[in-house]
């Protein structure tokens, strides 16, 4: 299909649409089944040159399985969302705290105390608490095998911890946290 051709989409939309949303209704709901039709054939218009002329048809279903990936995976986050948050909940834990002014400050010693860390322990946490990657994931990312970052992941956990469970700074402290982790 040629790029700018809107009489060839149209054509490749009327002859294949009902066959993509039937492939994607027999594995997601209605809504979602329309949905990826849409994003399948909104691929086609951003990219006419990679649409095959002869067969169509198995490109464009190609196309919407990973656009349904993409859908199921959603979903799956979703899901693994909600059952935190209810976890949370069931667990006495707020999932609203009632005192804002404790967040900020519990926010503010957590971002000194990491900030007192290595850059290496650092990335170490970062990558696990923020990015939210496993350890496998987050020992590609710094070059080293998943046991290693499984260890550096416990040092850098206890190190902060011990930043953590400082007592407080002395008043005319410039670096409380660092006279601390030096005892």
């Amino acid at each position: 299909m040629r790029a700018g051709d809107p009489a060839a989409f149209t054509a490749l939309y009327e002859l294949h649409y009902d066959d993509v949303l039937r492939y994607a209704r027999r594995r997601v709901d209605e809504q979602a089944a329309r949905d990826v039709a849409a994003e399948t054939f909104l691929v086609v218009w951003r990219r006419p040159g990679q649409v095959p002329g002869a067969e169509p048809l198995p490109w464009l279903y190609a196309v919407a399985r990973k656009t349904l990936g993409n859908v199921l995976r959603a979903r799956a986050r979703e899901a693994a969302l909600r059952v935190r948050v209810r976890t949370a909940t069931v667990a006495g834990v707020p999932t609203v705290r009632a005192d804002h002014a404790d967040a900020v400050v519990q926010n503010a010693q957590v971002a000194e105390a990491l900030r007192c860390l290595s850059t290496r322990d650092q990335e170490v946490l970062q990558l696990v608490a923020w990015e939210d990657l496993d350890l496998a994931a987050a020992a590609q990312v710094v070059g080293c095998s998943a046991a290693t970052f499984a260890v550096r992941l416990h040092r850098a956990r206890r190190r902060l911890g011990r930043l953590l469970d400082a007592p407080p700074p002395k008043p005319g402290s410039a670096f409380p946290l660092l006279e601390t982790e030096a005892r």
